[in-house]
């Protein structure tokens, strides 16, 4: 069942819901219809595709859409559509994934983040995942995606982590995953960077309170005009629960 925020339809699964779904697709490997990819968008991405069209049709291509962002979950209760679990954070999502992944020794292709952090966190991942199959890496500063392509098939991943930033890495996906041989593609962000170690994630209490956004703009001020987005997102969400607004209406 899909729950729709502002025009994003976002699945209505636990985090080892989601993980379960996701494993299934990658057990399907090499039925062409079962290719598909993941999506963690939170109020910021949501709110950019009411003016993004081309981002808009990437989220709600994906076959998999989760509600990384606290505001998503308050969002969806404020028009009368609660999710009946909590919000299922990318990273943890990842995370329980490669978990069952490792049991299997399945792989899982690293793409993104600057040149050397993939190779680090593909460490990184083998220490926490004994099982694992790192199958490659590449930095996010590739140009040719014809030859990245050509590079991550060679390989024949179960996953490919694609870790560019939104919304370079969902547009990336949409206008790809027909061309990649693997079965499923997760957009993710800054995990790698996490993964490595570079970037330490938030303390549990801001995680356990939808509040890592806040603790992202204390450690990097610059990120303050980014979430700007946020008071607009809450706004639309109640005019659009006032019915003042309509669910495909631009702002």
């Amino acid at each position: 069942m899909k729950i729709d925020v502002l025009g994003i339809g976002f699945d209505n699964v636990s985090l080892d819901e989601a993980a379960d779904l996701a494993f299934d697709i990658i057990l399907k490997k090499g039925q062409e219809s079962a290719k598909t990819y993941v999506v963690t968008p939170n109020p910021e991405i949501v709110w950019r595709c009411r003016r993004d069209i081309a981002l808009k049709y990437s989220v709600n291509k994906a076959g998999i859409v989760l509600p990384d962002g606290i505001g998503i979950i308050y969002g969806a209760k404020i028009l009368g559509t609660p999710f009946s679990g909590s919000r299922v954070p990318g990273i943890d999502f990842i995370d329980a994934l490669f978990r069952k992944m490792s049991v299997s020794g399945k792989s899982v292709f690293l793409l993104g983040a600057k040149p050397g952090i993939a190779e680090a966190a593909g460490k990184a991942l083998e220490e926490a995942h004994p099982g694992l199959v790192i199958a490659g890496f590449a930095d996010g500063y590739f140009t040719d995606s014809d030859a990245l392509i050509s590079q991550i098939n060679a390989l024949d991943p179960d996953l490919l982590l694609v870790c560019l930033g939104a919304p370079k890495q969902e547009l990336w996906m949409a206008e790809n995953i027909d061309r990649l041989n693997v079965p499923l593609c997760a957009g993710l962000g800054g995990s790698l960077d996490v993964f490595s170690g570079k970037v330490k994630r938030a303390p549990k209490v801001f995680q356990k309170l939808g509040l890592e956004w806040l603790y992202r703009i204390i450690r990097e001020p610059r990120r303050l005009g980014r979430s700007l987005s946020l008071p607009l997102f809450v706004l639309f969400v109640l005019l659009r629960r006032l019915r003042l607004i309509g669910n495909t209406n631009s702002f």
